[in-house]
């Protein structure tokens, strides 16, 4: 998911109109999670929103919305299809088993020329399989380094634009005392993002050039070596061991002042500034091995909205669709929870909004921003082991080379198991 919050256990079906749960050709069963961190937040007064416009719009069309916790809705649109009760439309953090399955309508089946050209680039390529759009991309981070400009400041340290300038800053910050020079959640809770940042800016990343994973390539290898000898041993990531520290408690901390630098993206900018810190963001400092001018992609996210198959159900839910995904619908719900759009027109006319400098930075590093595998109809399976597993390569005690070689093996069991 692109952004992580804490579920206040609303669940359940929430009718925005009344009528029959089913597909059809009159009700549409839309299942969706909570992106509100309270009730005062929750996502239930977009979709309210959205869907009396849409019913307005379309006199005697049903739309039945039903909100899940982040972590529930993987495993309940799961079971429903188990059950072959597959919702019309859902949107959840992968897409690409139920396509395989051959479940779900392509995009070209539902949705106008326009809109399906409108996705940006990079979106629209991880949510494709063999060519065909499946997955509908809905709203996206990007991630960048932050950094608290007052502890560097203080330390008298400088942004970083390679490895050992971000180590040199961390000794830096280490000096005067910082808890976390440099935060590393490589814990359960999504460690595979941190893991993809770091490796994307050695030249590597979790698949090769032909799409297969390389989790265990001589790249990657090198990064959490690299990682391992020049940041946790120096013990410059901080008190808790990267492999058990979340995203959300690396986040925490930063607003707390306890972290110089940690990778992040648009609401943690959101949040910062609400606390009154002082917050800057570069592109993640990339190896000293690589050449003079070389940029690697931005690691970018995304959560993914989906068409099911149903007898009768292929013209209302693509009219959904493409009221979904008008510019002004889709930047409010963006705009909500500090994200990005994920199309063309409407990143655009949120750059072109942006007040901060900053937000600019976030849209264009999702524009050519490298996604997870999300094509892969292993990787629900794969990214687990990732995030159970990858804190253990920068143990000091660790083999790294091991470590990925494991994670690898169990990756390549985890993508037998689906063909």
């Amino acid at each position: 998911m692109t952004a992580s919050v804490a579920a206040f256990g609303l669940l359940g079906s929430l009718a925005t109109a009344c009528g029959t749960s089913g597909s059809g050709g009159t009700t549409l069963r839309l299942v969706v999670p909570e992106y509100g961190a309270t009730p005062a937040t929750s996502s239930k007064a977009y979709w309210d929103e959205l869907t009396a416009d849409f019913t307005a719009a379309h006199p005697g069309k049903k739309i039945e919305v039903t909100l899940y916790p982040w972590a529930d809705v993987d495993r309940e649109v799961a079971r429903m299809v188990q059950e072959g009760n597959a919702p019309d439309v859902a949107l959840m953090g992968a897409y690409s088993d139920f396509a395989a399955q051959g479940r779900l309508y392509a995009a070209h089946e539902v949705m106008s020329i326009k809109a399906e050209a409108n996705f940006l680039p990079p979106l629209a390529d991880a949510g494709s399989v063999d060519g065909t759009l499946y997955g509908l991309p809905f709203v996206a981070s990007s991630r960048l380094l932050f950094y608290n400009q007052e502890l560097f400041e203080e330390a008298d340290a400088k942004p970083p634009q390679t490895w050992s300038e971000l180590k040199d800053a961390a000794k830096a910050l280490k000096k005067e005392g910082v808890l976390y020079p440099y935060a590393l959640p490589l814990g359960p809770e999504e460690a595979h993002a941190e893991a993809l940042i770091w490796e994307l800016s050695n030249g590597g990343g979790f698949t090769d050039s032909s799409g297969g994973y390389s989790i265990a390539s001589e790249k990657n290898t090198q990064t959490f070596r690299w990682i391992k000898d020049n940041l946790v041993v120096p013990d410059l990531t901080g008190p808790v061991p990267p492999g058990e520290l979340n995203r959300q408690d690396a986040f925490a901390a930063f607003l707390r002042g306890d972290v110089g630098m940690v990778n992040g993206y648009p609401s943690l900018l959101h949040d910062a500034k609400a606390k009154g810190l002082k917050v800057g963001t570069l592109r993640m400092p990339v190896s000293d091995a690589m050449r003079e001018g070389e940029a690697p992609p931005a690691a970018g996210i995304a959560d993914w909205m989906m068409a099911f198959r149903h007898d009768g159900n292929r013209e209302l839910v693509g009219s959904f669709l493409d009221f979904v995904y008008e510019d002004k619908n889709l930047s409010e719900f963006a705009g909500r929870y500090h994200l990005l759009p994920s199309t063309v027109s409407a990143s655009q006319a949120s750059q072109d909004a942006a007040a901060d400098p900053s937000d600019g930075q976030f849209l264009a590093a999702l524009r050519s921003a490298q996604l997870y595998p999300v094509n892969e109809p292993s990787w629900l399976q794969v990214s687990n082991t990732i995030k159970r597993n990858i804190g253990k390569a920068v143990a000091p005690s660790a083999d790294p080379k091991n470590v990925l070689e494991q994670i690898a093996q169990q990756a390549a069991r985890d993508e037998a198991s689906q063909q």
